[in-house]
């Protein structure tokens, strides 16, 4: 073979080369194996991981708020039924009072009567003490435990009256409540800084039995508080009531003790004032303050019933019981006082006390006569000219 045949030869073979290497690329890439594609593939399960806790994330959310809505039903539900049980419970306490108070109302609506040392048909009482007293012969028509002492709760704002009025003469006279008087004082109708007349606060004290006006009075009294009531003590004894001791002025404290006797004294002596008397005999009263109006309700259940009332005043503490002084008027003409001290309830000591005076009425009738009827004014006039 000639030298010009094989170098031919190896042109060709390395052009054909050259184009093989050229077609090679310019061939698009294979495909990758299976072996290729597994990177791939734990790529997207790793994706996939990745996903997954994301996932259980959101479902926990979603199971903790689910028992947390259900957390809070439940106690909303609980709740709800405590509220039922408790509005039930009162429920049942006020039936329960409502009806010891109707049972309460029934009893005292039938006076007791028993027979005394010389057999006579007198009357007899649920309360711990009572007393008849007739202010112008000092007469003690009637008692039961009349001199025995005992708490006498708000029956001492009649002394408080009464001491207050010794100096006192401006009753226009604007007064502002303390703050302390208020403090603690249980029933009042007042609030500290208000201001408002003398003459206003004797009608909070003695028809409403507000105590924080008893307090403001022995406050603007000249006494002072503390003053004031060393005087009621004093004129306690002046007055000769010798079962008597005051510890305070509205009757809040226990250790303010008197005896039915002293107390029908004292409020015989009260009534006579033409200050208080008045006051004691409203079934209601208006008042204005600096801030506000208040009406107030007479506590004595006697006034505007059918028993003419001359004077009287109320008291509870627990100590004491329900309690009650009044000056009544009897069909004669005449006053008698009725003192009930310690009765069981509140309906019970204005049944007593009826009870009471309508014995009295009836016996004075029996020794007395009938009323005599009411003379014609005209026929007076006449007889005048």
């Amino acid at each position: 073979m000639s030298a010009l045949t094989v170098l031919l030869t190896a042109g060709v073979a390395v052009s054909g080369a050259v184009d093989l290497a050229a077609a090679q690329a310019r061939r698009p890439a294979a495909k990758p194996t299976s072996a290729a594609k597994t990177p791939s593939r734990t790529s997207t399960t790793a994706r996939t991981s990745i996903a997954k806790p994301g996932t259980t994330k959101t479902g926990a959310a979603k199971v903790s708020a689910s028992k947390t809505s259900a957390k809070r039903t439940s106690a909303a539900a609980a709740r709800t039924k405590r509220v039922a049980a408790s509005r039930s419970a009162r429920a049942r306490r006020a039936r329960a009072v409502a009806a010891r108070k109707a049972r309460e109302a029934r009893e005292v609506a039938q006076p007791l009567y028993k027979l005394d040392a010389s057999g006579a048909i007198v009357p007899d009482v649920r309360a711990a003490a009572a007393i008849i007293y007739n202010p112008v012969t000092h007469e003690i028509l009637w008692e039961a435990n009349g001199e025995q002492e005992r708490s006498i709760a708000s029956i001492t704002k009649v002394m408080t009256a009464v001491v207050f009025l010794e100096h006192e003469y401006d009753l226009s006279r604007e007064v502002i409540v303390d703050p302390i008087d208020v403090r603690g004082a249980s029933t009042t109708f007042l609030r500290g800084k208000e201001r408002l007349r003398l003459d206003d606060l004797l009608h909070l004290m003695l028809i409403a039995s507000d105590n924080a006006a008893a307090r403001t009075l022995a406050r603007q009294s000249i006494h002072g508080p503390e003053g004031f009531v060393g005087r009621m003590n004093e004129k306690a004894r002046e007055l000769g009531l010798t079962h008597t001791t005051y510890a305070d002025p509205s009757g809040l404290f226990s250790d303010n003790v008197s005896s039915a006797l002293d107390m029908a004294k004292l409020i015989a002596f009260a009534s006579s004032d033409a200050r208080i008397a008045p006051i004691m005999q409203k079934s209601n009263y208006t008042l204005a303050t600096s801030r506000r109006t208040i009406t107030v309700h007479n506590t004595n259940r006697l006034v505007g019933s059918d028993v003419a009332v001359q004077g009287g005043k109320t008291g509870f503490i627990r100590s004491a019981g329900y309690c009650l002084a009044t000056l009544l008027k009897l069909p004669q003409g005449d006053p008698v006082a009725v003192v009930v001290l310690g009765a069981r309830s509140n309906a019970g000591r204005f049944m007593e006390t009826k009870h009471l005076f309508n014995w009295v009425a009836s016996k004075a009738q029996a020794l007395l006569g009938p009323p005599a009827p009411p003379q014609d004014p005209q026929l007076d006039n006449e007889q005048v000219r």
